[in-house]
């Protein structure tokens, strides 16, 4: 390995991170990037800055390290948090907060609440037909209330 990396220099890294580019184009999710984008640095560094094998192995951890959680960060960012529509696929966590009429008693904790023309089964403290409830979150299929 002495004789190998001195003869290629540079180039290795440069190769490194080309083959985890093309990893990252076959693998799903986005990790080997970050990956490339340390070798690519330390590619760099070794141009600039000739070291030995170990040395370079030891940068690209470091730099492997910190791009990974750097990047991590980055994108903990662009989830998406800010659409117009956050509940567009889960239904149920829109209703928690509106307050509601129940359609059945609740009774031994169960009863049945209509929301936008579909009865759904609640869990809470027992109350007779027609008493207004809070929806308060969700369990499985069953959304649970309080008394509004």
């Amino acid at each position: 390995m002495d004789e190998v990396i001195p003869f290629l220099g540079h180039w290795v890294w440069w190769v490194v991170a080309g083959a985890l580019l093309l990893l990252e184009l076959t693998a799903p999710g986005v990790f080997f990037i970050w990956l490339a984008i340390a070798a690519a640095a330390v590619a760099v560094i070794d141009l600039v800055l000739p070291m030995n094998w170990q040395m370079e192995l030891l940068v690209f951890a470091v730099f492997a390290v910190v791009s990974v959680f750097a990047g991590r960060s980055l994108l903990k960012g662009r989830r998406g948090d800010s659409s117009d529509s956050p509940h567009l696929n889960q239904r149920m966590a829109g209703y928690v907060g509106r307050s509601v009429t129940l359609e059945e008693p609740i009774a031994d904790g169960r009863g049945r609440i209509n929301l936008e023309g579909t009865l759904w089964e609640v869990r809470g403290p027992d109350a007779p037909k027609g008493a207004h409830v809070r929806v308060t979150g969700t369990d499985g299929m069953r959304l649970t209330v309080e008394k509004a």
